[in-house]
């Protein structure tokens, strides 16, 4: 239950390779290549959580500027004059490639350059641990920076010189050479268990599967035999020289008593073998810790949560406990901690990986998807829901607490700190002190993430604060910061500071039975019962809504907005003031038709409202004066079913599209930002991707579905159809915004665009104006935990050395999807 998000560089350079030096490779590996010297230079690179990014190795490289490494020569000059050089390293006895302490290298500051030669070409796996990016061949590809081991990645060598700029300080780097060229890989498999005359029948798991041929498989067919069950389950596409993991399907029936089971698994093309495996499918009996397996509307990936049962005889009236775990714990690893409860139901969800999203982003799309499939299963009382978590999952407690209020109880973040930039792992380009307007718009695409600007949306729920005081990971002054926070304004709180405790001191670390008494105290208000209201939210698109009363739209997108409100005994009359609302809805549906209510609100007119059934009262602002809207707003503006910033463009089902009308240069850039990112998505989120291109994508076949779109109008077909009516526009050598123009090739854009004929998906848009801006769109550090991005940012390529003074203009549309001036910073 460790976090190590604070010791990552001590963990990489210890203990954590002794365990995945020989992490487990794909069973076809007919040899395997332990790189055993290379080069390394402190060479400065920053990549944080926001929308910049610096890294000059990067620049040189997309500029045709890189000379090849040599020992002893510079790279370049340092800010202070003195020179970066190339140093020769030789792997140690672990087969770690780095340099000691006291060397003047780290982790986060150092590219390590290796080289390969290649007898002939031919296709191999690429296995680094320690690293978060890597440059084959001037191509890049995701890192394992966790040194999780699982990553490999199909890649092509060529004959002779083949090279390697690896992020990182310190790595173990494996080429791998697989004896089939389409193979099952089973290293980061997910399965369910079956659990003995409940959880049984046909159930479902994932594996991995390696295509490194130049040919795209479709139509594959995994087969399955358990016990005599056999199962077979058609695979969805996987592109050429990729991986992709699969969700299959088993039949688990012919299991009646724990243990473990193996089951086969046959590859088959055609009817043709490709491969055969095994996996172990573990079987426990009813009241053990177990765990299950779902298909992921964000992206149709397989995820699992983790439950700890109900102890004793299930009620009607149960309650439940949502558990979100730290940074590399396992789901399954975080139910096991608690012991069951004779009250109510425990379940852990993923955050996506051990360490994800930090429970943000896609973190907190999959805890409110737990959330959902555990009330539908467990059916427990809704006024007895209630969140819990340790270290980061302490975070994830906060921050989920204060973006939906609504829905618990009473929360108990343990070991947990408040907010990323907050915490040591917080690693952004821009101060919160920053004056500049254009890095104060940047900063503003990250306000959902500051848990302290949301605290007082904790006031109607009950918040235990557990924390060891000898916790040197997690520092015990985040509680302290906390429980000062809340005594300016809550009364319904309670903390704790465990004597002598580090920052795991058993499983009472999050099993704390005082807790859990605090948690049996505290109910839940029916939505009839609440008569108050104070709300505060910096992105409809996440959070609108607490009880009856729901912000739609803003009048600045993502700057904060709050409503505090009354409602008399009666319930008749609504009093309050507003900040930064501009369309407001109440719900009545406790009141019979024909009801009068009476609203004033910001000290306007008040305004007379008569029900009509379960009709809500839709309220809009123009300068200073409320009135009654006729409608709800038009789905094609902007809501909370489609609210930007540019990541949103990845949910609903998110297929990539690439291009293929550009020159050869463009088209291949192109589909290698796309495996990149899938790549990416694949390691941080457990995810899995269609990637198609852009003569095979159609609104019809593709409807509802997220799209990201990678290139731009001269050379991605698939833009008139869905970016035609956009105020942006990429084309070769232009871009344009509004009235606004950049000439050149060395501009790029990422944006977002709601697609038309869908009432919640969207189109995020990742290229340039030409190859060198299409390149220094590569970084993709949207995929990093609370990455804050606007609606809109175009920049220069200069971004890479410079950082903010780079970007040309960044901000967020109105709610009516236009450019206005007062919503962005050009420069």
């Amino acid at each position: 239950m460790f976090d190590f998000n604070k010791y990552q560089d001590k963990l990489i350079l210890s203990a954590i390779f002794l365990f995945f030096m020989f992490a487990q490779l794909p069973a076809q590996a007919q040899d395997t290549y332990l790189f055993k010297e290379g080069l390394i230079a402190n060479i400065p690179h920053r990549y944080g959580r926001e929308a910049l990014y610096t890294d000059e190795l990067a620049y040189q490289l997309y500029t045709n500027a890189l000379k090849t490494p040599a020992d002893g020569s510079v790279f370049k000059n340092d800010d202070k004059g003195q020179p970066i050089a190339w140093k020769k390293i030789a792997a140690d006895s672990l087969g770690r490639l780095r340099v000691g302490r006291g060397g003047g290298f780290g982790r986060g500051s150092s590219y390590i350059y290796l080289t390969y030669n290649a007898p002939a070409a031919r296709a191999a796996l690429l296995n680094i641990k320690g690293n978060s990016g890597v440059y084959v061949n001037g191509v890049p590809h995701m890192g394992d920076p966790y040194a999780s081991g699982f990553l490999s990645i199909p890649i092509k060598l060529k004959r002779g010189l083949n090279e390697f700029y690896v992020r990182g300080g310190a790595i173990v780097a494996n080429l791998n050479f697989p004896a089939t060229p389409v193979f099952i890989s089973t290293a980061d498999s997910t399965l369910p268990h079956v659990v003995i005359n409940r959880q049984t029948g046909k159930l479902q798991g994932a594996v991995v599967i390696m295509n490194t041929t130049n040919k795209e498989l479709r139509g594959l067919i995994l087969k399955t035999v358990l016990e005599g069950k056999e199962v077979t389950t058609e695979l969805p596409a996987i592109l050429a020289m990729s991986s992709r993991k699969v969700p299959f399907s088993f039949d688990a029936t012919g299991i009646q008593q724990k243990g473990k089971f193996n089951c086969a698994l046959t590859l088959t093309d055609k009817g043709r073998s490709l491969d055969i495996a095994a996996i172990p499918v573990e079987a426990v009996n009813a009241g053990e810790h177990y765990s299950s397996t779902f298909i992921s509307g964000i992206d149709n990936s397989l995820q699992y949560f983790a439950v700890t049962p109900q102890s004793g005889v299930d009620t009607n009236n149960a309650a439940l406990f949502l558990s979100v775990h730290g940074a590399g714990v396992e789901a399954i690893g975080q139910a096991r901690a608690y012991k069951p409860k004779d009250w109510g139901t425990l379940v852990a969800a993923t955050n996506r990986r051990p360490r994800g999203f930090n429970w943000e982003d896609w973190g907190r799309l999959d805890a409110l998807e737990v959330l959902q499939i555990a009330r539908d299963k467990f059916k427990p009382d809704p006024l007895k829901v209630y969140l819990t978590g340790h270290s980061m999952g302490g975070h994830g407690t906060w921050f989920l607490g204060a973006t939906y209020p609504d829905k618990w109880a009473a929360i108990a973040p343990c070991s947990g700190y408040p907010t990323l930039k907050g915490y040591g792992s917080a690693d952004g380009l821009v101060p919160d002190s920053s004056t500049n307007p254009m890095e104060q718009m940047l900063l503003r695409s990250s306000n959902q993430s500051d848990v302290v600007k949301l605290a007082e949306n904790y006031k109607p729920l009950g918040v235990y604060i557990l924390h060891g005081d000898s916790d040197k990971v997690v520092s015990v002054k985040y509680a302290r910061q906390m429980k000062k926070v809340l005594a300016d304004f809550h009364t319904d709180n309670s903390y704790y500071e465990y004597p002598g405790g580090e920052h795991w001191f058993g499983d009472q670390s999050v099993d704390w039975n005082p807790l859990f008494n605090f948690f049996k105290w505290h109910l839940r208000l029916p939505d009839s019962s609440v008569t108050r209201i104070d709300f505060t939210t910096a992105s409809p698109g996440i959070s609108a809504s607490y009880r009856w009363a729901s912000i739609l739209q803003q009048q600045h997108p993502l700057q904060y907005s709050r409503i505090t409100l009354e409602r008399n005994k009666p319930g008749k009359a609504i009093t309050g003031t507003t900040v930064n609302v501009k369309t407001l809805q109440f719900d009545f549906q406790e009141f019979n038709a024909g009801t009068t209510i009476s609203v004033t609100l910001d000290g306007s007119a008040t305004l007379k409202y008569t029900t009509e059934g379960t009709k809500p009262l839709l309220l809009n602002r123009e300068g200073n004066t409320w009135t009654i809207a006729s409608a709800i707003p038009a789905k094609t503006e902007k809501g909370p079913h489609r609210y930007g910033t540019f990541k949103d463009a990845f949910n609903h089902q998110v297929v990539f599209v690439y291009s293929t009308i550009g020159t050869p240069a463009e088209n291949e850039w192109s589909l290698e930002k796309a495996r990149y990112d899938a790549e990416s998505w694949y390691y941080r989120g457990n995810g899995a991707v269609d990637i198609i291109s852009d003569k095979e994508f159609s609104l019809a076949k593709y409807k509802d579905r997220g799209v990201i779109l990678f290139g731009n109008k001269s050379s991605n077909a698939a833009w008139k159809l869905l970016l035609n009516d956009c105020p942006i526009q990429v084309e070769r050598n232009k871009i344009t915004a509004g009235n606004k123009t950049w000439n050149g090739g060395d501009h790029s854009a990422i944006f977002v665009w709601p697609i038309r004929g869908s009432e919640v998906a969207s189109v995020g848009v990742v290229g340039g104006s030409g190859l060198n801006g299409m390149k220094a769109a590569f970084g993709n550090q949207y995929f990093a935990g609370a990455s804050g991005f606007a609606d809109f940012m175009i920049y220069d390529l200069k971004m890479l050395q410079s950082g903010a003074s780079g970007v040309n203009l960044a901000g967020f549309f109105d709610n009516n999807w236009k450019l206005v001036e007062q919503e962005m910073i050009t420069q």
